[in-house]
C-alpha cells in the first residue's frame, strides 16, 4: 500500500482441464509475475486449480484429492510473494457436499475459504449437478479442512489485508438481484474480488464490463474480476479470459481478447478515494443501517512509501472535466448547454423578464454566456433583440477582442451598444486621487467595477437582468473583482470550468451555419485569456495574460477537481498531477502552481460566499448554498505546510 493506492492483479492461467499439476504450475508463474510487479493482491478465475469444465469429474475423489494437494502447494508458494493476497478457485468438500470455493492465501498460510452462494442451473449451466450453495451450510460450520489445515469460512464478511477490507464473490453471485458483494460492501469491503468462469456469447463481454462497472459504482468500491480463458473445454462452450478492474463506475484496466497463453492485468485502485466517497455519500451508511449490516472497522492505510519512487499503475486523465472521445465530448457539450439554457429560461420565466444585459469583452466567458442567452431566447420564442450586448472598451482593450465582440453580437442578431469606460474611470481616478500611471490593483479593479455599474444601471433602465459570465475556475481562484465582474443577477457559467468553456465555444462554432460567426468564435478560442485591464503592447498585442499570472487553467482545473471531488491532500494531488502532466510540465512547475491554487482557494472564499445564483452542471460546484460551504476566514495552514514539504 502506497499513497492510499492498493495494487490489484487479475490473472487467467492457461488451463488444462483436470490436470491439477499443469494448472498449479501456471498459477505459480502468474503469482510470481504479479508479485514482481508489486501487486498487493491477485485474483484468479473460478475453479482455476482444476478447470471449470471438468463436469462429472468433479465427483472424482482423485481430482478432489489432487486439488487439495495443489492448494497446499500454492499456499507454500505464497510465502515468496511478498505478503500478496492470492485468491484461487477450487472444489472443496465440506461435510457431505461439494462446494465451488475461493481460497485465500498469503505469506505461506491459508487465510479463508468463501463458497459460492448462487449456483446457476439454467441454459448452458448446470452446476447444481455437482455443487451446493453456501446458503446450505449450517451456521455452526466455521471452518473447512484444506491441505490438512482448518481454514476459516467467510460468510458475507470482508477480510482485512494491508489495511484494506477485501470481499469475495464467485461468478453467478454478481448476476443475482442482490449480489453478496452488495452486502460485503455495506459490511465494509472496499475491494471486491470475483472469481468467474463465464463462457463467451455475442455481446456478453460488453455486458459483463457494464455489470462490473455498475456494481463498483453502486457499492462505491474497487471491483476486480477474473474469468477463465483458453484451455477450458470447448465441447459446447468457448471461454475467452476476461480480466477487468473497475473503480466506482470507471473501468481502470482490461485485458486483450482471444489470447491463448497466461494473461495478467495489474493496476492501482484508489482506496483513499473510495473511503472519501463513502464518507461523503451519507446514503451508503443509511443503506447499511437499513439492512442491519454491521460495518467492519476501517483501519488506517499504511503509508509504505519506500526508498524507490512510486510509479502509479493507472492512467490519470489530465483533463477530468473533459471527455476524451469526440463523440462523448459533443454529448457533454450539448448536455451542459441545455442545463445552462434550462436554468436561465426558468430564471427569466420566474422573474417575468424578457430583457438580458450582457457585458461582451470578446473573451471566452462572455462569448459563452451570450451564446447560451441566444439559445435560451430561441427556446422561449423571444426576440434576440431583447438581449443587450454591451461592449465597454478600456485601457487594455485590443483591436482583436473589440472586433470579435462586435462581430459576435452582429452575427447573433442581438442589440448591441458600445460604451467606453475610459472617461469615467479617469474621472474616478481623479476623484479618489489615484495616479493613472500606476497600474496596481486599484487601477484594475476600478475598471471592472465601472463596467459592472454600467451593466446594472442599463438593466434598471430596460427592466432587465444582468447575466454573469464568470466561470467555475475563476471562482475557485478568486480571479474576479469583488463587486465587479464577480457580481450579476444570474451567473450562467458559474458551474463550468475554464477547460470546458473553450470546448463549449468550439462546439457552437462547429454547429453554426453562419460563416462569420464561426470565424469570430474560432478566433476568440485562439485569443490568450486576459482581463485586458493593463494597456496592450506597442504593437497592440495583449500584455496581461491570465495564465502567466495565476498559472495554466488545465492545472488549476485538475487541482480543483481532486480537491472538491475527493478531498485529496496536496501530496496526493501532486502525485496525480505529476503522473498526468509529467510530459508537459516539470515537477517544479506543477508544485509552484499547486501552492498558488491552495493559497488563492482559501483566501478568495469570501467572494464565493457572496455569489449570485447559477446552475450546477457537473459533479464539482462552488455554490455557497449547495456543494461547497466553507468559512471565509478558514486557515490554509495545514495545506500550505504540506505543499511546502513536497
Amino acid at each position: 500500500m502506497k499513497y492510499g493506492f492498493y495494487r490489484v492483479a487479475c490473472a487467467a492461467p492457461r488451463v488444462t482441464v483436470a490436470d491439477v499439476s499443469a494448472n498449479c504450475a501456471n498459477i505459480k508463474s502468474l503469482v510470481d509475475e504479479a508479485a514482481s510487479r508489486g501487486a498487493d493482491a491477485v485474483v484468479f478465475p473460478e475453479m482455476c486449480v482444476t478447470g471449470y469444465t471438468c463436469a462429472d469429474l468433479f465427483h472424482s475423489s482423485r481430482l478432489l484429492t489432487g486439488a487439495d494437494a495443489a492448494l497446499g502447494e500454492l499456499a507454500a508458494h505464497s510465502a515468496s510473494a511478498s505478503g500478496m493476497l492470492i485468491a484461487v478457485g477450487a472444489p472443496l468438500r465440506i461435510g457431505a457436499a461439494l462446494y465451488n470455493c475461493a481460497v485465500l492465501m498469503a505469506d505461506g498460510d491459508l487465510l479463508a475459504v468463501v463458497p459460492k452462494t448462487y449456483i446457476p442451473n439454467y441454459n448452458e449451466f448446470y452446476e447444481k449437478r455437482w455443487f451446493a450453495s453456501a446458503a446450505s451450510l449450517s451456521p455452526s460450520v466455521k471452518s473447512v479442512n484444506v491441505a490438512g489445515r482448518q481454514v476459516p469460512l467467510l460468510a458475507c464478511k470482508p477480510l482485512e489485508h494491508k489495511g484494506v477490507l477485501v470481499g469475495v464473490e464467485i461468478c453467478e453471485d454478481l448476476w443475482a438481484p442482490v449480489p453478496p458483494s452488495s452486502t460485503l460492501a455495506l459490511a465494509g469491503a472496499e475491494l471486491l474480488l470475483n472469481l468467474s468462469a463465464s463462457d463467451d456469447l455475442i455481446g456478453k463481454r460488453r455486458y459483463i464490463e457494464e455489470l462490473v462497472g455498475h456494481q463498483s459504482a453502486s457499492c462505491i468500491c474497487a471491483y476486480a474480476y477474473a474469468s477463465a480463458g483458453f484451455g477450458e473445454s470447448s465441447t459446447d462452450l468457448v471461454f475467452d479470459a476476461k480480466l477487468l478492474v473497475a473503480e466506482n463506475g470507471r473501468m481502470l484496466a482490461r485485458n486483450s481478447r482471444w489470447q491463448s497463453g497466461n494473461q495478467i492485468v495489474v493496476c492501482d485502485v484508489d482506496i483513499e478515494a473510495i473511503r472519501r466517497d463513502r464518507l461523503h455519500n451519507t446514503t451508503f451508511d443509511d443503506c447499511r443501517a437499513h439492512f442491519g449490516v454491521d460495518a467492519a472497522v476501517t483501519v488506517a492505510l499504511p503509508e509504505d512509501k519506500g526508498a524507490e519512487p512510486f510509479v502509479l499503475l493507472r492512467d490519470v486523465d489530465p483533463h477530468p472535466f473533459v471527455p476524451a472521445s469526440d463523440e462523448r465530448l459533443r454529448e457533454r457539450c450539448e448536455e451542459i448547454i441545455n442545463i445552462q439554457v434550462a436554468g436561465l429560461a426558468q430564471r427569466l420565466a420566474a422573474t417575468r423578464t424578457k430583457t438580458l444585459v450582457v457585458g461582451i469583452s470578446g473573451g471566452l466567458d462572455s462569448t459563452l454566456a451570450l451564446l447560451v442567452a441566444a439559445r435560451t431566447f430561441d427556446r422561449l420564442g423571444l426576440d434576440r433583440k431583447g438581449i443587450h450586448g454591451i461592449t465597454m472598451p478600456g485601457f487594455g482593450t485590443t483591436d482583436r477582442t473589440h472586433t470579435n465582440a462586435l462581430t459576435l453580437m452582429e452575427t447573433l442578431g442581438v442589440s448591441r451598444r458600445e460604451i467606453s469606460i475610459v472617461p469615467a474611470v479617469r474621472q474616478h481616478f481623479s476623484d479618489i486621487g489615484h495616479d493613472a500611471d500606476v497600474h496596481d490593483v486599484t487601477y484594475e479593479n476600478s475598471q471592472a467595477r465601472e463596467r459592472t455599474q454600467i451593466l446594472m444601471d442599463i438593466a434598471n433602465q430596460l427592466g432587465g437582468m444582468v447575466l454573469g459570465t464568470g466561470d467555475l475556475s475563476e471562482l475557485a481562484l478568486g480571479w474576479a473583482t469583488y463587486n465587479g465582474d464577480h457580481m450579476s443577477m444570474y451567473g450562467v457559467n458559474s458551474g463550468v470550468p475554464k477547460t470546458l468553456v473553450k470546448h463549449l465555444t468550439r462546439y457552437f462554432a462547429d454547429i453554426t451555419e453562419n460563416a462569420c460567426e464561426r470565424v469570430a468564435l474560432l478566433d476568440i478560442i485562439d485569443t490568450p485569456i486576459s482581463p485586458e485591464l493593463i494597456p496592450a503592447e506597442a504593437d497592440g498585442t495583449i500584455r496581461q495574460k491570465t495564465e502567466d499570472l495565476v498559472g495554466p487553467y488545465e492545472l488549476h482545473d485538475f487541482f480543483l477537481y481532486y480537491t472538491l471531488r475527493y478531498g485529496f491532500t496536496p501530496a496526493r494531488i501532486y502525485l496525480l498531477a505529476c503522473k498526468a502532466f509529467g510530459e508537459e510540465y516539470s515537477r517544479e512547475v506543477i508544485l509552484k502552481w499547486l501552492k498558488t491554487f491552495f493559497r488563492r482557494f482559501f483566501t478568495q472564499q469570501f467572494k464565493r460566499s457572496a455569489l449570485p445564483d447559477g446552475p450546477k452542471v457537473g459533479s464539482v460546484c462552488l455554490s455557497p448554498r449547495g456543494d461547497w460551504r466553507m468559512p471565509s476566514d478558514a486557515s490554509s495552514a495545514l495545506w500550505m505546510t504540506e505543499t511546502d514539504s513536497l
